[in-house]
């Protein structure tokens, strides 16, 4: 017979937590999104050794921040 469609396979567990990255810019948006660099430094989200001013993601050794150095981070 044919496979069953019932459950899936282990992919996507419940208890597996996804790294969620900041953008390197805020986009002043009055509601903000989930990825805003404001909102996860005041719930303590964002990565360690970052911080923000002026709206914009910043590291705390005072290094441009880039795509790539968040993604190697994670």
């Amino acid at each position: 017979m044919g496979k069953s469609k019932g459950k899936k396979s282990g992919k996507g567990s419940k208890g597996a937590t996804v790294v969620r990255l900041p953008k390197t810019e805020c986009c002043e948006s009055r509601s903000k999104c989930g990825r805003c660099p404001l909102r996860m430094l005041k719930e303590g989200t964002l990565p360690s050794g970052y911080t923000v001013k002026k709206r914009r993601l910043v590291r705390l050794d005072g290094s441009k921040v880039t795509k790539k150095q968040l993604a190697a981070s994670a």
